[in-house]
Parts: C-alpha cells; sequence; structure tokens
C-alpha cells in the first residue's frame, strides 16, 4: 500500500464499516481483514484508499498479508452475540480469544506501533453499584463477557511486555445504521425498528423494565480514533457510552414518537446471560482521552430509523 496503513478487522461488520468510512474520510490508506462471515462488501465503498484481505483472524498467512506496513490496528473481529454464547463457548473462546492473540503476536512481529480492542460491557456483569466504572472487578456471567475480558488482559500483557501499544474500550450497547435486525441476536432497537416498519408488534424480552446505556455508533468511531492516538494510554482500558441508561420499555415508547404512533407490543422469556441494568461512568474517558458523545440517544434514534428507511 506505499505509506503506513491502518487496519480495521472485521472492517466490513456493523461497526467496522463505519469506523472505515471515517477512516476513509480522513485521508488515512485502510486495510480490511474480514471473513464475511457476517459483514457484508456492500457495507464497504469503492475507494481507491481501501484494500480488502478476505481471511480470518485465526489464520496466520492471512493475518501477514494484512498487517504488513500497517501502523495502527482496530480490532473490531468477534462473535458477539451474548445469548449465542451461551449457547456455543468453544467458538466463542477460539475467535474471540484465540483470534484476538494471534492477531496481537502478528501485530508485534510486524511492528505495529498500537492496537485498540473493541471489548464490550459485558465484562462486567452484575455489578452491586452503579455506574459501572473501569475500576470494578470484571464479573462476566456469558461466555462472551468472559472472551472479552481475557481479550483485554491479552492486550494489557502485550503492551507490558513486547512493546505492543494496546487500548481497550468497552463499549456500551452500540446502535446504528447498518445493523442487522434480521439475526436471532441482533441489538433490541434494531429489531424494534424493523418490526414497526412492517407494523408487526415489538418482542419484550422479560418484562422490559431491563435498562441499558446504548451508544449510538458514530460515537465509538470517535472514541477509537482517539485511542489510537492520544498518549500515554497504553495499557488502559475505558468505558464508551453516553452516561444514561434507557428500559426496553422506553425504547418502544420512543420509538413510538418517532414513528408518530403507538407501536403494538408482545413480551417473550428473558434471555440466558443477559445482565439486568447497565450505566456506564465514562469520566475516565473524557479526561484520558478527550472522548464526549456527540450524539445522544434520541438523535441516535432518530438517524437510525431514517436510515432504516431509506
Amino acid at each position: 500500500m506505499g505509506a503506513r496503513a491502518t487496519l480495521v478487522t472485521g472492517g466490513a461488520g456493523f461497526i467496522g464499516s463505519h469506523l472505515v468510512a471515517a477512516l476513509l474520510a480522513r485521508g488515512d490508506r485502510v486495510r480490511v481483514l474480514d471473513d464475511f462471515s457476517s459483514g457484508r462488501r456492500d457495507f464497504l465503498p469503492d475507494h481507491p484508499g481501501l484494500e480488502v484481505v478476505a481471511g480470518d483472524v485465526r489464520d496466520p498467512g492471512a493475518l501477514r498479508a494484512a498487517l504488513a506496513g500497517v501502523d495502527v490496528v482496530f480490532h473490531q473481529a468477534a462473535l458477539r452475540s451474548v445469548p449465542r454464547s451461551v449457547e456455543y463457548p468453544y467458538d466463542y473462546h477460539d475467535v474471540n480469544v484465540t483470534g484476538t492473540l494471534r492477531l496481537l503476536l502478528a501485530a508485534r512481529d510486524a511492528g505495529v506501533r498500537r492496537l485498540v480492542f473493541a471489548s464490550s460491557s459485558s465484562v462486567y456483569g452484575e455489578q452491586a453499584i452503579l455506574p459501572l466504572h473501569e475500576e470494578l472487578r470484571p464479573l462476566p456471567i456469558s461466555p462472551y463477557g468472559a472472551s472479552k475480558l481475557a481479550g483485554e488482559h491479552y492486550c494489557a500483557n502485550f503492551a507490558r511486555h513486547y512493546g505492543l501499544q494496546t487500548v481497550a474500550l468497552r463499549y456500551f450497547n452500540v446502535f446504528g445504521p447498518r445493523q442487522d435486525p434480521a439475526s436471532e441476536y441482533s441489538a433490541v432497537i434494531a429489531r424494534f425498528i424493523e418490526a414497526a416498519g412492517r407494523g408487526a408488534p415489538v418482542e419484550i424480552h422479560g418484562d422490559g423494565k431491563q435498562t441499558r446505556d446504548f451508544t449510538y455508533v458514530s460515537n465509538v468511531v470517535d472514541a477509537n480514533l482517539q485511542a489510537a492516538q492520544v498518549p500515554g494510554v497504553s495499557g488502559e482500558v475505558f468505558n464508551i457510552a453516553c452516561g444514561a441508561r434507557y428500559s426496553v420499555l422506553d425504547i418502544a415508547d420512543r420509538l413510538g414518537e418517532v414513528f408518530g404512533r403507538a407501536l403494538p407490543r408482545r413480551h417473550s422469556p428473558g434471555r440466558p446471560g443477559d445482565v439486568r441494568d447497565t450505566l456506564a461512568d465514562i469520566a475516565r474517558a473524557r479526561a484520558r482521552l478527550g472522548y464526549a458523545p456527540a450524539v445522544d440517544f434520541t438523535e441516535g434514534l432518530r438517524r437510525t430509523v431514517r436510515a432504516f428507511s431509506t
């Protein structure tokens, strides 16, 4: 690729493709590594600054090709569903832990300067206090959360022992355009919007009073860009969220306001591995990364509905 490049693993996925677009828009030369098991080629633009490597993060050959000449890695590739991880724990360990370790080793050997790791609020599990801050002892209650915590620990170890700068970002319930509503395991907002567009009832797991700190995807992109360049933060972990929480019932109400009509609802049993409540303390990300969520929950809902309607 000539000049030093940026690599986005999982770059054809929901979050990764938004990150790729932002990197290209600022003039970076970008390489994507994706096995297209869930990512989509049509999420990626036809751009002279973009190169795509079709491959798996567990494949040493694909990693060598993808990392050649790379300065910064954004590691988005992962299996993501909490309930699916309960069904398939080995697969989640293999992709999310073994895949991350192989990427770290290959990045070290390729002379990468910094790797930004996509972690998750799932590492916290059920906690007795809110908001959740980074000094709390993680207590994941799903294999997905456990796999992300293992990835964080490997990142911190590589920062300590091998000279590879790493930063881990704990995402809280990301939503926005390109999130797949057709998946059984997709996020609640995408599923609600898809159902509302068809005039079907929205499905609420449990009583609907469980709460989440929802984060619009452009806020996550901004956090990644900052985490890649801010000095003095290697080996650290940061919450990336908005610092506010909404219940599933709140989402149905607010989407009803956006659609201009009340949304019919149906309740189903709760999902295994789901925590009851999340709320992030984002003070560390504000102070250390200069992070500030530019798009709040309600505006994010409006943008997402518009994108799903076009």
